[in-house]
C-alpha cells in the first residue's frame, strides 16, 4: 500500500485540458482518482475510516461514490459510517440527497395513531415534480419497532426520542422504495445498528440454547471409588482383578536378520587370508 501511495505521488500530473474524468473507466481517470484520494487520505479533517496509508482504498471508493451521487466528496466521507463491518449512510445525509435530487419536492411527514402508544407512527411522503403525484412510503410505528427488537435494546434511542427515530426510519424506507439509486443499496446507520444488533442477539441466543441442549443431553453419574484395603483382609480373585490395571503387552524383540554375506566374502573365509 505504501508503494501505491508513493507511485501516486510520483505520477505525472494530468493536464486539465485533456478532459480526463476521475473514475475506473480509464487508466488516466483511475490515476487522477488516486491523486485526489491521496489529498483526502492525508487530511486530518476526514473521518478516521478514510485517513492513513491502510485506509487509502476506502478513500478511493468514497470518491467514486461521491462522483456517482454528484455530491461533495468530503460530505460523503463525513456521512459514511462502518457499522458491523458494513458501510451505512447517516439518515440526515440520505434525506438531504433526496431533497436535492431535483425530481421530487422535499420530504413531508404524516403522523398516524395516538402519540405515546404503540400505535404512534409516521408516514413519509413527497410530490413528484414532473407529474404532481403524491408518493407515500411505508408506515413505521412504535409497535413495529418493538416487534423488530429496535425498541428494547440497550441504549435505544427509540425510548428517548421516538418522534425523531420514527421520522428517520420512515424517510429511509420511503427513499429506498421510491428512489433506491440515491441510497446505492446501503442502509442508514440507525438501521444497520438495529438490524446488526438483532442478528448478534439471535446468534447468542441460539448458541446458548445449543450449549444448554448438549450439556443436559447425558446424565453424568460419578463412579464410586474402590474401598481401601483393610489390614488382614483377604481379597477374592474377582476383587484383585478389578483393582489390577492391565499392563500393556510387551512387544517381543524381533532378532535382526543376519546380513547375507557376499560371494567374495564367503570365498575369502573358506580359503583363508592366503599367506
Amino acid at each position: 500500500m505504501a508503494n501505491d501511495i508513493q507511485a501516486v505521488k510520483s505520477a505525472p500530473t494530468v493536464a486539465p485540458s485533456m478532459g480526463v474524468t476521475a473514475g475506473f473507466s480509464s487508466a488516466e481517470g483511475f490515476e487522477l482518482l488516486q491523486r485526489m484520494a491521496h489529498m483526502f487520505n492525508t487530511s486530518t479533517l476526514v473521518p478516521q475510516e478514510f485517513r492513513g496509508p491502510d485506509k487509502f482504498g476506502n478513500c478511493v471508493i468514497a470518491l467514486n461514490m461521491a462522483q456517482r451521487l454528484n455530491a461533495d466528496p468530503l460530505m460523503v466521507m463525513q456521512n459514511l459510517y462502518i457499522v458491523y463491518g458494513n458501510p451505512a449512510w447517516s439518515s440526515k445525509f440520505l434525506i438531504a440527497m433526496f431533497n436535492q435530487c431535483g425530481r421530487y419536492e422535499s420530504i413531508h411527514y404524516r403522523e398516524t395513531g395516538k402519540k405515546g402508544t404503540d400505535s404512534q407512527g409516521v408516514v413519509a411522503w413527497a410530490k413528484e415534480k414532473s407529474t404532481g403525484e403524491v408518493i407515500e412510503g411505508p408506515e413505521v410505528t412504535i409497535s413495529v419497532a418493538k416487534a423488530e427488537g429496535w425498541f428494547a435494546k440497550n441504549g435505544s434511542k427509540w425510548k428517548t426520542m421516538p418522534d425523531q427515530m420514527l421520522r428517520y426510519r420512515a424517510a429511509a424506507w420511503f427513499i429506498r422504495t421510491t428512489a433506491p439509486e440515491l441510497s446505492m443499496g446501503l442502509q442508514t446507520r440507525d438501521e444497520a445498528e438495529d438490524i446488526g444488533l438483532r442478528n448478534i442477539t439471535d446468534e447468542v441466543d441460539a448458541a446458548r440454547k445449543e450449549i444448554s441442549r448438549k450439556a443436559n443431553a447425558e446424565v453424568f453419574v460419578p463412579k464410586k471409588p474402590a474401598p481401601a484395603i483393610q489390614p488382614g483382609v483377604k481379597l477374592t480373585q474377582e476383587e484383585i482383578e478389578a483393582r489390577t490395571v492391565p499392563a500393556e503387552p510387551v512387544k517381543e524383540a524381533v532378532p535382526a536378520k543376519a546380513k547375507k554375506a557376499e560371494p567374495a566374502q564367503v570365498q575369502e573365509e573358506l580359503e583363508g587370508p592366503g599367506f
